[in-house]
């Protein structure tokens, strides 16, 4: 009896994770045609081709967007290369410089900004979900367009391909940052920590200033946003770090009074 328990706890244990790999599969189905073979796309995965490893033995700093950036020194980046992430551009005229690039996959953020983002005149990575919002913008000025999706947990160290969100922009940045080869990726501002509570991915509207990020306007009053999910982010901060380990490189955590614990801290000053 205890061996046939046994033998159907395995069992189970094999085929759960198959069939949940295939439920993934089927529901990223519609995406596909698109995400591979729209010329749009093809152009990305060129651009993207241009830059794997264009950046190698480099250093390179994420920024999220929490509170914490308003105690962090931030014109010490200005000749750094930095990843900015969804609304960080609302900084750029206090800090006098941009982020050397953009990443937003955010469905939400993306609808409610996309006119602001085509704006940027900085490398820019979209969601391909959100490609029409460009449509607009002549070939030169489009952005990248990544095959983003929210199933099927992984680290993609190629960009050209699948990239999983892991419930937070900052996991497709570090996938990006890998892709492109930067040895060491120094997260700032990425708290891990907000006021406002709810079910993980609930779709809220604010109802006044936002509490939770750097500006009060960042996700003002009237603003569709999405819930975090900390628990998911943390899956994709782990195989990040994972796979940055495995290929000798490191990801360094510098928030200042920062949540997260996965990744070794480092203090922000000690970087310069």
């Amino acid at each position: 009896m205890f061996m046939k328990t046994n033998s159907l706890s395995l069992f189970a244990d094999l085929l759960l994770p198959s069939i949940k790999n295939t439920y993934d599969a089927i529901r990223r189905l519609p995406q596909l045609p698109g995400a591979y073979f729209h010329p749009w796309r093809r152009e990305s995965v060129r651009r993207l081709a241009a830059l794997k490893d264009a950046y190698r033995g480099q250093r390179a700093f994420i920024l999220g967007n929490g509170p914490s950036l308003r105690h962090t020194d931030l014109h010490r980046l200005h000749n750094e290369f930095t990843f900015g992430l969804n609304r960080i551009y609302l900084l750029f005229p206090e800090l006098g410089f941009s982020t050397s690039f953009l990443v937003s996959v955010n469905d939400l953020v993306i609808e409610q900004c996309a006119h602001e983002i085509a704006a940027l005149s900085i490398p820019k990575f979209i969601s391909w979900r959100a490609h029409r919002h460009f449509r607009h913008l002549p070939m030169s000025e489009r952005p990248i367009f990544l095959y983003t999706t929210y199933t099927g947990p992984r680290f993609a160290r190629d960009a050209r391909g699948r990239l999983w969100e892991g419930a937070t922009v900052t996991n497709v940045a570090l996938q990006l940052a890998f892709h492109m080869g930067f040895q060491q990726v120094i997260l700032v501002g990425v708290d891990h920590n907000f006021v406002s509570k709810g079910a993980a991915n609930q779709t809220v509207v604010s109802d006044g200033d936002d509490p939770n990020h750097f500006s009060p306007h960042y996700f003002g009053k009237g603003f569709r946003w999405q819930l975090p999910d900390l628990e998911t982010s943390e899956i994709g901060y782990r195989l990040a770090r994972q796979a940055y380990e495995a290929a000798g490189r490191q990801v360094l955590d510098a928030t200042i009074g920062g949540k997260l614990t996965i990744f070794p801290k480092v203090d922000y000053d000690s970087l310069f």
